[in-house]
């Protein structure tokens, strides 16, 4: 990777590890699907307005909306909705040490929905090792915290299938600003009903200037600009070197939460991130392959 690219990962490993500091800061005046749905709608409208400048063109056809709304479904509604619920338990940090083992689901889906990225010994020793650290974190114990993480972990199953699902879009000939558009859009059509249900926005009092700037900074910096900085990056340096953001956005969201949230993680959560983390390296295999040279 280029010196460029580097700094394009760190600043996306900070804009995704953000997120979880915005929806803190959020949450202290605004309820969950508001957020979610602010989210997902605002991220469409800076998005369509970026494909409109560029000339890129808009998504079409039945068949390219329909497999859209299904990746929007599970890369943006579900996981979204599951991550700020999460929050209202455990803080930032810590769900964003949940969400490092979304490779790991991303390999177990991809073991039962492909015929060609089957389980190897390296990527079983990886899933025993990232689950264990969750198990650890949680304590062994029910309750808040327990069943908070439990949703980070199906947050980050979401995502893992949402990854084997999304590679149909380049075969079917759409740009990467498209599916970014179409997903966030079709997530928030889909979140319409709900959102307008149950938390009657127009009854809602209006929120402290704290949340509505994280809002904003939700929407603008770690989603719409974070999916673009993301397929940029996917072009220049590949998958393989993009999977490091994996790493970093723990680190990042850690940093954030600690620094300007007075958050702390518990030793056990440490000890869990650090299995985790050798799982992705398990299954990153660039360190195996460079002790063995």
């Amino acid at each position: 990777m280029t010196s460029r690219n580097w700094m394009m990962l760190a600043i996306l490993s900070l804009l995704w590890g953000g997120s979880f500091f915005f929806v803190e800061l959020a949450l202290r005046g605004l309820p969950v699907l508001t957020i979610v749905w602010a989210r997902v709608a605002g991220a469409g409208l800076l998005l369509a307005l970026w494909i409109w400048a560029r000339g890129i063109g808009f998504p079409s056809g039945t068949r390219a909306w329909q497999a859209l709304a299904v990746q929007g479904f599970m890369n943006n509604a579900i996981p979204f909705t599951l991550f700020v619920l999460a929050q209202n338990q455990i803080e930032g940090a810590l769900a964003a040490i949940v969400n490092a083992t979304t490779p790991l689901w991303t390999v177990l889906a991809a073991h039962v929905f492909t015929s060609d990225e089957k389980l190897t010994r390296a990527k079983s020793l990886a899933i025993v090792l990232g689950f264990s650290g969750v198990l650890v974190m949680t304590g062994g114990k029910a309750g808040g915290t327990a069943w908070a993480i439990l949703a980070c972990l199906g947050a980050a199953l979401s995502y893992g299938l949402a990854g084997v699902w999304g590679r149909r879009f380049k075969p079917m000939g759409l740009a990467p600003e498209q599916v970014a558009f179409g997903q966030v859009t079709s997530a928030a059509v889909m979140l319409v009903p709900f959102w307008l249900a149950l938390d009657r926005p127009w009854s809602l009092p209006l929120p402290p200037m704290q949340s509505l700037i994280a809002m904003l900074c939700l929407i603008s910096l770690s989603t719409a600009l974070a999916y673009l900085i993301f397929f940029r990056l996917l072009a220049s340096a590949g998958a393989t070197m993009l999977s490091l953001v994996t790493f970093l956005i723990p680190v990042s969201a850690m940093a954030l939460g600690i620094g300007f949230l007075g958050e702390h993680l518990l030793p056990r959560h440490v000890f869990g991130f650090a299995l985790i983390a050798l799982g992705l390296l398990a299954i990153d295999g660039r360190v195996w392959r460079w002790a063995r040279s």
